[in-house]
């Protein structure tokens, strides 16, 4: 399970339009299969589920909604790019979760993200989980609380996501990402050539400790502080650098992929090429 922060934005619109995987719809209702959680005041000021009915349109204007109601509110570096947009994949050869625990694990990831605080119903910060795509969850969120003041995300909010990933994957009986491998591939007890080759290509894309993990944390990192900063070409930078993140994770997951494909039997390495022994006449 790889948690994935992308650079603040200022509106929902295009985080939720990725997360969909297809533009907004003032047409198109979202299902609560669809919209798998949110936080908990949304019954407070919505009553009678109201929202099981709403657009794609309308849910991205509810998280907007802070905006109209705090004109005012703003960052401590005086931004409004309130959107926080998290998003987590599972191992490609994981389970399909059930509704339950996609809700279970944004609700989890809300936590550890900051955005949610057990106990407070109708107080808090306007969220949403977004199942849409294969293996994905979307987690959008407008920083701004409800009382109108400005919800920093903590320092080390990088760790926390990724503690809980590993907690999450524990809980749920999840391939851990750490190690990619499959039960079928971690019982072979004499590894073969393709085998070591594809423990390799693991560490490589390792999210743990692998070295493209800890060059994309540092990437995200320095896009997220980017993005504090006031004026276009600070925002610019941020998404720049935001687009060369999401290169390096999917050179991670074609990694892992390739890795999953040598582990399996009958996929030999590469042969070595043959020495052919010459005779003097």
């Amino acid at each position: 399970m790889i948690p994935r922060l992308h650079a603040r934005a200022h509106s929902p619109r295009e985080p939720l339009a990725e997360a969909l995987g297809r533009p907004l719809s003032s047409n198109e209702g979202l299902t609560e299969y669809t919209v798998v959680a949110h936080w908990p005041g949304l019954g407070y000021y919505t009553p009678d589920d109201e929202q099981k009915t709403w657009t794609s349109v309308e849910w991205a204007e509810h998280l907007e909604d802070p905006y109209l109601e705090h004109l005012f509110a703003a960052s401590p570096d005086d931004g409004r790019h309130a959107i926080l947009h998290l998003d987590v994949r599972l191992h490609p050869d994981d389970r399909e979760l059930t509704g339950p625990e996609w809700a279970e694990t944004a609700h989890r990831f809300a936590r550890a993200a900051g955005i949610e605080v057990p106990g407070s119903a109708e107080h808090g910060w306007r969220w949403i989980a977004v199942q849409a795509q294969p293996g994905r969850l979307d987690l959008i969120a407008n920083l701004i609380h409800v009382d109108g003041t400005w919800r920093t995300p903590p320092a080390d909010i990088l760790q926390r996501l990724a503690g809980e990933a590993r907690r999450i994957e524990q809980d749920l009986n999840l391939i851990p990402v750490r190690t990619g491998t499959t039960p079928r591939s971690a019982a072979r007890t004499v590894p073969s050539a393709s085998a070591q080759l594809a423990g390799v290509l693991t560490q490589l894309a390792d999210e743990q400790v692998g070295p493209l993990a800890t060059v994309r944390g540092l990437v995200e990192h320095t896009a997220y502080r980017i993005a504090l900063q006031p004026g276009a070409a600070g925002t610019d930078t941020a998404h720049r650098l935001e687009l060369i993140a999401r290169r390096l994770h999917a050179i991670q997951q074609d990694l892992d992929t390739t890795a999953a494909h040598l582990a399996q039997p009958g996929v030999a390495a590469p042969a070595a090429p043959r020495r052919t022994a010459h005779r003097s006449l």
